[in-house]
């Protein structure tokens, strides 16, 4: 996590999904939903996850994990735009 000091970084899967969650805020910037909408979705996304986990569906699950990781970025970036 690059916003921290060195000796206080670490291993945060949303880091990767940055870049994607970046292009996908740019496509969004001229349409009609805003980071609101994006916030909505992934939090959606993240009950979906929660769903599926606990049917034991894991792979499913965190796929949809690395979705809402990747919809958070998204979000702060549409927001920032």
């Amino acid at each position: 996590m690059s916003k921290l000091p060195k000796k206080h970084q670490f291993l945060d899967l949303s880091d990767y999904g940055r870049s994607l969650g970046h292009w996908i805020a740019t496509k969004l910037e001229n349409t009609s939903l805003t980071a609101i909408h994006v916030t909505t979705i992934f939090v959606i996304t993240g009950f979906i996850a929660i769903g599926l986990l606990l049917k034991g569906y894991l792979i499913t699950s965190a796929f949809f994990l690395l979705l809402k990781s990747v919809l958070d970025a998204a979000d702060g970036d549409l927001a920032r735009l």
